[in-house]
């Protein structure tokens, strides 16, 4: 799986290191990039926005190419966030050549938090694989309740981690913490993955 990070923080974070370790665990190789706007911010030391997010189709678009063989089915794409918003749109403009085998969306954004009007699934009706979105019940750019009532696609397949938010922290009441959620996911990605495949 092709995997892309979020807006904020590349693929030396956290939540990505912690995330691609758990799929390594179950036997699910990714390969992992960052979008040139952060390498920028690397090099420069200062925080940058991201680019318009056709740009960032167009640039993983080209990830895509590089990394496919034509001998070889098409790869999953995945992404944290922002990275799954960007290859959610992949897949969906491409979706005439099959681009994507599969999505793999954690913490998807559906909406910028505290704006649920302003919805991000105009380019979903178009998907045409298999697409698993793994999200917590409280993250603040879609919860459980909120997404309850969007029509989703048929390929759309949902997994709630109970009590986690956007990185799938869970609050210490709930008596579990962001390892557990991150190691269900992993194991839930997998089984998608494997029964797709």
């Amino acid at each position: 799986m092709l995997i892309a990070h979020g807006a904020g923080a590349g693929q030396d974070s956290t939540f990505m290191q912690r995330l691609r370790q758990g799929l390594a665990t179950v036997g699910v190789q990714t390969l992992a990039f960052e979008f040139d706007y952060l390498q920028t911010m690397r090099r420069e030391g200062r925080r940058r926005p991201p680019p318009k997010v056709e740009r960032l189709v167009d640039e993983l678009s080209r990830w895509c190419d590089s990394v496919s063989h034509r001998d070889l089915p098409p790869l999953w794409l995945g992404g944290k966030s922002m990275g799954g918003r960007v290859a959610s749109m992949l897949a969906a403009r491409d979706s005439h050549r099959a681009s994507a085998r599969g999505l793999v969306l954690c913490g998807y954004p559906f909406h910028p938090p505290a704006k649920p009007e302003r919805l991000r699934l105009a380019h979903w009706p178009s998907l045409a694989c298999p697409s698993l979105v793994v999200q917590g019940s409280r993250d603040p750019f879609g919860t459980r309740e909120q997404v309850a009532g969007y029509a989703l696609p048929e390929v759309a397949h949902l997994h709630w981690l109970e009590d986690g938010d956007h990185d799938w922290k869970p609050r210490r009441a709930s008596g579990r913490d962001q390892t557990a959620l991150i190691t269900e996911a992993c194991d839930t990605i997998a089984a998608f993955m494997s029964e797709h495949s």
